[in-house]
């Protein structure tokens, strides 16, 4: 599955510990988990390193159950469970009084450590905002229960680097049995401070900072891995003075793996990197002013405080403008030369996939294939393991006075090709219904986005859909929402691209509809209760937000 193969990735890039998910959600939540705890967590390195697999859970006893089962089979587990602790939260969202959160707190890190769990972790959610001193006496409570690491959560992404830092120097030094235990920081970005609230936790004491790569997550997202870690690679050596300890921070990370994740990541959830992202972006190692670029043919380290290289980013030849053109007469050899240089890391099976649309896209392109050409190439087979049905031939007529007509031919599992023709509003629309009629699904375009990955006439266009099921209908994909507890159809995405934006747009739409039709055979397979809702509860008067997961 595609989480278990981030979830190696992350393994390879020596995180400490991967939160695999939120077990409760849904029996696909809880097998995604399972089989990183079992798979992943069960990997030992030569030196012996093995990642600790944590299931996230909120203060319930199901909840716990099912996280604990989830991860148990792994080397290393953890639970991580948490509820609310400011004051807005605990009347609005709970309708508990301070006392109670305290007793559910309380036992739930009991019940977590009464299933054999050892390594306990427990959160008070939107800490940022509670009241120091009810955190001093929840957090000490959960510690003479048997919590062995304390997350500390500016959930809304509310506080500034220095009220966070001297929020964890204070917790540090009042709350009983600190000493103990691993202080951790949960950081969001609403404020863009999410990597420098970390850090600021960091020189005070916090010796866990949770982040996500390329910074995903709830609203803004999360503070960033690749961000965190390569700040602390410069800088961890002497601008942590003053904090406990030596004053020198390091991690165990290694950063020639950041590249390949941060593609990964960005392929299999859809979220792009903005093209500015620090460490990840797609300029963050690009050179556009005539003094800049004088200074980097001079020296690098005029304008790059970190190379490219050591995230796992070659820059080969070609940044600096001997690079070799790839086109019709390409290799193998060549292009994935080429990927490997951009940071992609593929198997034979993948590079294969995306040679053969290479060579059909090299055929119609003069001039060759620059790098977003090849990128784009590479989202297009991103799904291409578990295809389906395959685009095969297409037809489609449009203008001012006839009706946009299309005839599509696909190519089923069974190896049979099968054509036909249909009406639309245009000729998008007209492709979409025949494809709908040949595989046999109803669903409804959520979302549908066509961009030119570069410049000219002969440009790569690049498409991408999202489409949701119909409701009841005989693909519906009820799943649960882990923040809001209710009832969703899932939602499937698909990337296609073409020098044509009709076949663009198919390839795009079948990429989607096939991801949709393996997910549906997978439940089927496992005999998994269709609304994805079996053993997942809602807590009363408590939205299941989710710290860490993202």
């Amino acid at each position: 599955s595609e989480k278990l193969e981030i979830a190696r990735n992350l393994a390879k890039l020596g995180v400490d510990i991967i939160e695999a998910g939120f077990p409760i959600a849904s029996p696909d939540d809880f097998a995604g988990v399972k089989q990183i705890a079992d798979v992943v967590g069960n990997e030992v390195f030569e030196d012996g390193y093995v990642p600790v697999i944590a299931g996230l859970s909120r203060a319930n006893e199901k909840d716990i159950a099912r996280a604990w089962d989830a991860v148990k089979g792994a080397i290393r587990p953890r639970i991580h469970t948490f509820i609310a602790t400011s004051e807005i939260h605990m009347r609005s969202k709970l309708n508990k009084t301070p006392d109670e959160v305290v007793a559910i707190a309380v036992n739930a890190v009991k019940y977590a450590k009464s299933l054999g769990c050892d390594d306990i972790e427990f959160s008070p959610e939107d800490a940022g905002r509670s009241d120091p001193e009810f955190l001093y006496r929840i957090l000490a409570e959960t510690i003479d229960a048997g919590a062995t690491t304390l997350n500390i959560p500016d959930t809304t992404g509310w506080n500034m680097p220095w009220e966070f830092g001297e929020l964890i120097k204070k917790l540090r030094e009042n709350v009983r049995g600190a000493e103990n235990v691993i202080f951790s920081t949960h950081c969001q970005n609403d404020l863009g401070l999410a990597t420098a609230n970390s850090l600021s936790g960091a020189l005070n004491g916090a010796r866990q900072l949770e982040c996500t790569i390329n910074g995903i997550g709830e609203r803004a997202g999360n503070a960033s891995l690749e961000e965190i870690v390569m700040a602390l690679a410069l800088k961890g050596d002497e601008q942590f003075v003053g904090g406990p300890g030596t004053g020198k921070l390091f991690t165990a990370i290694n950063p020639v793996y950041i590249t390949p994740t941060s593609k990964m990541v960005a392929e299999y959830t859809g979220m792009k990197c903005q093209p500015h992202k620090a460490i990840v972006g797609a300029n963050a190692f690009q050179h556009e002013s005539g003094i800049h670029q004088d200074g980097m043919i001079k020296d690098k380290s005029t304008y790059e405080i970190m190379t490219p290289e050591s995230i796992g980013l070659m820059r080969g030849e070609s940044q600096s403008g001997a690079g070799i053109v790839l086109g019709k007469h390409s290799g193998r050899n060549a292009v994935g030369t080429r990927l490997r240089e951009l940071g992609y890391d593929l198997d034979l099976d993948k590079l294969n996939a995306v040679f053969a649309r290479f060579k059909e896209v090299a055929e119609k392109k003069k001039g060759g294939l620059d790098d977003d050409d090849l990128e784009s190439l590479v989202s297009d087979q991103s799904g291409s393991m578990n295809e389906l049905w395959k685009v095969t031939g297409l037809q489609a007529t449009t203008g001012l006075s006839g009706i946009p007509t299309a005839t599509v031919k696909l190519m089923g599992p069974d190896g049979v090709e099968r054509y036909v023709s249909s009406t639309g509003t245009g000729p998008v629309d007209a492709v979409y219904k025949a494809i709908d009629q040949i595989i046999g699904v109803e669903v409804t375009l959520e979302s549908y986005a066509m961009n030119s990955v570069n410049e000219g006439i002969e440009a790569l266009a690049s498409t991408r859909v999202v489409v949701v099921p119909t409701m009841d209908g005989p693909n519906d994909s009820a799943v649960m929402d882990a923040q809001t507890s209710q009832l969703r159809e899932k939602k499937f995405s698909g990337s296609g691209s073409d020098t044509d934006i009709i076949t663009s747009s198919a390839r795009a739409y079948v990429s989607a509809l096939n991801k949709l039709l393996t997910w549906k055979m997978r439940r089927m397979a496992n005999g998994a209760d269709q609304t994805g809702a079996k053993d997942a509860v809602a807590v009363d008067g408590e939205a299941p937000l989710v710290v860490g997961a993202n």
